[in-house]
């Protein structure tokens, strides 16, 4: 893509803040504004219960067959924890991220093979992995936040593992009203919302229900199939699928949507 190629675009990045900046220098690099509202606050564990979990299932982490990493918070809030009690990642454990990204972030963090799907970056994707097929009787840990989906700790229990959740770091809704949100998006011309999770999403609309036309007439990329189809059942007329959650992704999205140049 030229420098130019997404000239008259006004982005809204909803992403955590400290996954921001990627994002918006790909797409400012390619000639589009940025207006950045993080929708998530990503922020370490402090309750000592939660803590007190974390810490006494990875000091267990050579009993595991496989550790999952969903996203790069997993990766950079669970591997700050593992390095702590294992400077030397465990023989034996294989390790899974959810895409490209998570799966570098992982293999910079651990030293080791990360594998990853070779097509998708969803729950639904892993699922599909060959080691993940027959698992009767493994012993798998899931890196996550807390909270979130439960599609694949479900499916690997039906297939015969046994799950554990390894809960890194939490997530909590920033506190905007809906006037205020959608004012700053109208001041800042915003012509196209972006989110890179069901829950961002889920935020988003409420901070937009009281604006229908935002709905219908402002277009949004989304990282995934079934991000798009929950967006479509909220009410978005103008769905488009980046067909991945990094910054690449989106800006390739960005730029097949034909916004008039000015």
């Amino acid at each position: 893509m030229n420098p130019n190629s997404l000239s008259g675009l006004t982005v809204l990045i909803t992403r955590p803040s400290n996954q921001v900046e990627s994002m918006r220098r790909a797409i400012e690099s390619e000639g589009a504004k940025v207006l950045s509202l993080p929708l998530i606050e990503i922020k370490a564990l402090n309750a000592a219960q939660a803590l007190q979990d974390l810490k006494d299932k990875i000091l267990q982490l050579d009993s595991y067959q496989a550790l999952i990493f969903v996203s790069n918070n997993a990766v950079s809030f669970g591997g700050e924890v593992i390095n702590n009690y294992w400077p030397q990642f465990p023989l034996g454990v294989d390790v899974i991220a959810v895409g490209p990204t998570t799966a570098e972030a992982a293999s910079e963090q651990f030293v080791c093979e990360v594998t990853q799907p070779s097509n998708g970056m969803t729950s639904e994707d892993i699922l599909c992995l060959p080691q993940l097929q027959d698992v009767s009787g493994q012993k798998i840990g899931i890196v996550r936040g807390q909270g979130g989906r439960e599609l694949l700790a479900d499916t690997l229990r039906e297939r015969g593992a046994i799950v554990d959740y390894l809960e890194a770091y939490s997530r909590s809704p920033i506190d905007y009203t809906s006037a205020d949100f959608c004012n700053r998006l109208f001041e800042a011309g915003v012509n196209v919302l972006t989110v890179s999770s069901g829950e961002s999403l889920d935020r988003l609309t409420h901070l937009l229900a009281g604006n229908g036309k935002m709905l219908q007439q402002l277009k949004l990329v989304v990282p995934s199939q079934r991000v798009g189809r929950q967006a479509e059942n909220s009410g978005y007329q103008q769905v488009h699928n980046a067909s991945g959650a990094d910054p690449l992704s989106f800006v390739s999205a960005l730029g097949e949507l034909g916004i008039n140049q000015e």
